[in-house]
């Protein structure tokens, strides 16, 4: 299991918005909110990652990139997305091969999708707050936020 104080495991996977994003380019230069969700089209999916939009510039102010990662497949971030407004942050698929990075971070679960998984990795890629949350609940922004203005 990772823990508190770890150095956050690399990736490269593809986003929605066309680009693949690896963990890599922050370091140094951003903190990064990297938040494993189950399954796009789902409740408590639908209410948290357009709720990460929604305060996304405050995220931004404390030099934090958000980054949301799923087993769905690209075309399905992108519908999803679009469905929703429009997401400007990375939906990452973490479709194939089928769940690795969320292998890496033990954010699989044995049905297939992803843990409802928070972490906070600070700029020189240091693993800084983890919290496995409920799949049924939706996690509260407000702690990760005391969490980032503790970076600074």
């Amino acid at each position: 299991m990772l823990k508190v104080g770890d150095e956050a495991p690399g990736f490269i996977l593809p986003s929605h918005l066309g680009r693949n994003v690896t963990l890599f380019d922050y370091r140094g230069k951003k903190n990064v909110l990297l938040v494993f969700y189950p399954l796009n089209w789902t409740p408590v999916c639908s209410g948290q990652i357009p709720g990460y939009q929604e305060v996304l510039e405050r995220f931004r102010g404390l030099t934090t990139e958000v980054l949301a990662v799923s087993v769905d497949s690209i075309p399905s971030h992108k519908s999803w997305a679009y469905s929703m407004g429009g997401i400007d942050f990375p939906l990452l698929s973490d479709f194939w091969p089928h769940g690795e990075i969320a292998e890496k971070y033990h954010a699989m679960t044995e049905a297939g999708h992803t843990e409802r998984l928070i972490i906070v990795i600070d700029k020189q890629g240091i693993i800084q707050y983890i919290d496995y949350h409920d799949i049924d609940d939706e996690p509260d922004v407000e702690e990760v936020f005391k969490v980032l203005k503790s970076l600074k």
